[in-house]
């Protein structure tokens, strides 16, 4: 879904990205070529699932990570327009001002008034600006907390979609008390006495990712990632090298298979064959399904069993991980 002009070609998709344009080629010459070319077409489009599924099935921790930072990856806003037609955006945070890359707004989500937390990073060099690629500021993490005491009054279900590298580390947020506005917003998710759904659509990026992500069900895209540091970050800290970035992305256990055995998140969203920027729609009905899911469930419980709920789960996945 990027709008720039340039398509990005990762490295291990070379073969099907040329397939890709062959089939397209073809199709623009069939509209003004009186000559058929049903067959060539079909045999290019089966040799196009074959080396899908051949690459898409031996996918590398570090090959996940890329997809998930694809820019014709569905962000924030798409997921909003999707599944979330009335969306009605709100601004600031009642203190600073507002931060564009936190979206946050009220709308209807299958006929249930919800309000929605997400960072949008942007499709094109213009709206990534605007978004501040999606990192954060205080005024942020503030205005995301102002959403979640709304959720409480009004009893409204908090969708949260994640998509971050993390928090913007700048010294002008620092200044503004960027670690306490990130722990804040961590501590009214525990709060909260309304359900909290959080899916990580693409990057989940340290405490800029789980201070919208402490939920009662926390779900992961089949090929997003979910980490305390970036696969850069860590391998500059551990081995003082950037070219060990792969071997600290297998490190740092980040795909949303590992993050499942390991109890970290509760559901993988499946995403169609290869990844959710190949064709969004598929992606958009299968969150629709786990999100109703889950909220019919969630609906069910007071304001104080959904605390308590979700302060079990994050106390057991503690305890779980220590005795991994």
């Amino acid at each position: 879904m990027n709008t720039d002009s340039t398509q990005v070609v990762l490295d291990f998709e070379k073969n099907i990205v040329e397939i890709e344009e062959k089939i397209e080629h073809l199709q623009e010459l069939a509209k003004d070529e009186d000559v058929d070319i049903t067959k060539e077409i079909k045999r290019l489009q089966h040799k196009l699932t074959y080396y899908l599924n051949r690459a898409y099935q031996n996918l590398t921790a570090w090959q996940k990570a890329q997809i998930a930072r694809h820019p014709d990856r569905p962000h924030c806003l798409d997921y909003i327009k999707a599944l979330i037609p009335d969306f009605v955006l709100l601004c600031g945070d009642r203190c600073f001002g507002d931060d564009a890359a936190m979206v946050a707004g009220i709308g209807t989500f299958e006929g249930i008034s919800v309000v929605v937390i997400g960072q949008e990073k942007g499709h094109d060099l213009e709206t990534r600006m605007k978004y501040n690629f999606g990192m954060a500021k205080p005024e942020g993490y503030r205005k995301a907390q102002r959403l979640m005491d709304m959720a409480s009054r009004f009893n409204m279900p908090v969708l949260s979609f994640v998509d971050t590298a993390g928090a913007y580390p700048g010294v002008d947020a620092e200044a503004r008390g960027q670690a306490q506005a990130i722990a804040s917003s961590i501590e009214k998710c525990f709060e909260t006495k309304a359900p909290i759904i959080s899916t990580i659509i693409g990057e989940g990026g340290s405490g800029g990712a789980i201070a919208i992500a402490t939920a009662n069900v926390v779900m992961m895209l089949e090929h997003s990632i979910y980490s305390v540091i970036s696969p850069e970050g860590c391998a500059s800290i551990l081995w003082r090298s950037s070219d060990k970035t792969k071997e600290a992305t297998e490190a740092l256990k980040l795909t949303a298979q590992d993050l499942k055995a390991l109890g970290v998140i509760d559901e993988i969203v499946p995403e169609p064959l290869g990844g959710a920027h190949r064709n969004p729609q598929v992606v958009f009905d299968n969150l629709r399904k786990a999100l109703r899911k889950h909220l019919e469930h969630l609906l069910r419980l007071s304001g104080d069993e959904l605390k308590k709920q979700r302060t079990a789960k994050f106390l057991a996945m503690t305890r779980n991980l220590e005795k991994q």
